[in-house]
């Protein structure tokens, strides 16, 4: 853990948890003095009636009160591809926004930072603030961005109505790529768990293990401090205890809240002990070349790389195992303990229905030799590179008797 090194920590966004907490939107876009609002959402959301539970909140608010409805965007696809964004940036500009209401999972959350961003430099085509793999800007080179910003999770997978990071899918390159900003998060993030309720047994699985691979990863980092320890140790018990719960049973709200503020916490420790992110390298590789749900390949992925990447998270496999309610006697070592945490990574695989390798979709020999290739290419890959062996025993793992 870092003691004498420069660390950052910055909490930008306010938090607001609770059922029904979402009909405090239009009074919390007044304050930040918002006058015509977009809601940005994805046709998903649109069919399970999520995007008329927020909008409906707009028409109950008496005219001249409160900042009007601009307009509905909702043609935002996995990934949050950057012809998306752009498409978004348009449609926003064309209506006279000046705020932005971000209601969905991670794809749709990333899409409005992406829009938040290129509004506020000028841009009509987000791929011009990334031409390679990442941006990262810090303050004070990076500043406010004056355009009042709400998001609305309604999955507990990314956390990225806080996080001070945008992952965008560039189609040109088959890369997604990062823009690292303090500012681009959401001003306020509104935690309702009754928005997440329909979510269906797979998906809820999936992001659960997304928030608990941010965890992980942040507690695992070279550069964890003590901030992002508390963080990321809270987040892995609640997700332990409460991810079975809300997959077996989706209206468990208080579960489901749990879960939210978890993912929340996962990605705060995540975004402030940034550096060796190996489990998200192979996500972010995989899930471009093969459009596999980022949520499902951290979920096939964290069990591999924990136990083929042991010098990561040996330090601190213990208390990695106590978070994760793991039986070890004083007797174990450190290669003993590591290995039943595998075990229990593996247990919640399988109890929350996920694969433990992506045999459905159909991998080939010649895939994998892609996939390692862009698995050393992704930006990820700069502060923790693996050896070329490692890359490939990785893949073999998570692609059973790949296809010559």
């Amino acid at each position: 853990m870092q003691t004498k090194t420069m660390s950052q920590f910055m909490l930008r966004s306010a938090i607001y948890s609770g059922s029904n907490t979402r009909a405090l939107v239009p009074d919390l876009f007044r304050g930040l003095g918002a006058k015509r609002v977009v809601l940005f959402s994805d046709r998903g959301l649109e069919k399970a009636g999520v995007v008329e539970k927020v909008s409906q909140i707009f028409e109950l608010t008496p005219n001249g009160t409160g900042p009007e409805m601009a307009g509905v965007f909702l043609d935002i696809s996995q990934d949050a591809e950057s012809s998306a964004v752009n498409d978004a940036v348009r449609y926003a500009r064309e209506v006279g926004a000046d705020a932005l209401l971000a209601v969905g999972g991670g794809s749709v959350l990333d899409t409005v930072k992406g829009v938040k961003y290129a509004l506020h430099k000028g841009l009509s085509d987000i791929k011009e603030a990334v031409p390679g793999g990442l941006l990262f800007e810090q303050f004070p080179k990076a500043n406010y961005i004056p355009i009042p910003h709400i998001a609305i999770p309604t999955t507990a997978g990314t956390g990225s109505e806080v996080s001070p990071i945008a992952v965008i899918f560039n189609e040109d390159i088959q890369m997604k790529v990062n823009i690292i900003n303090p500012f681009i998060s959401a001003d306020m993030a509104v935690l309702d768990p009754d928005l997440t309720v329909g979510l269906p047994p797979a998906i809820t699985a999936f992001t659960g293990f997304d928030a608990l691979t941010h965890a992980i990863e942040a507690f695992a980092s070279p550069s964890a401090t003590a901030l992002t320890d508390a963080y990321a140790l809270h987040a892995i018990r609640l997700i332990e205890k409460n991810l079975p719960l809300v997959v077996a049973d989706g209206a468990n709200v208080d579960a489901r809240m749990e879960m939210l503020q978890a993912s929340l916490m996962g990605i705060t420790a995540f975004s402030f002990a940034l550096n060796a992110i190996p489990v998200h390298n192979f996500a972010h590789a995989y899930g471009a070349l093969f459009r596999i749900p980022h949520g499902l390949a951290n979920a096939v992925f964290l069990p591999v790389v924990v136990e083929l990447v042991q010098g990561l998270y040996l330090p601190k496999i213990k208390e990695l195992a106590d978070a994760l309610r793991v039986e070890t006697k004083s007797a174990d070592d450190g290669q003993t303990v590591l290995a039943k945490v595998v075990e229990k990574l593996r247990l919640l695989q399988h109890k929350t229905g996920l694969p433990s390798d992506f045999a459905e979709y159909n991998l080939s020999e010649a895939d994998l030799q892609q996939a390692a290739a862009a698995v050393a290419k992704d930006p990820a890959a700069v502060s923790f590179p693996m050896p070329k062996e490692l890359i490939e025993a990785v893949g073999q793992m998570v692609v059973p008797l790949a296809v010559k």
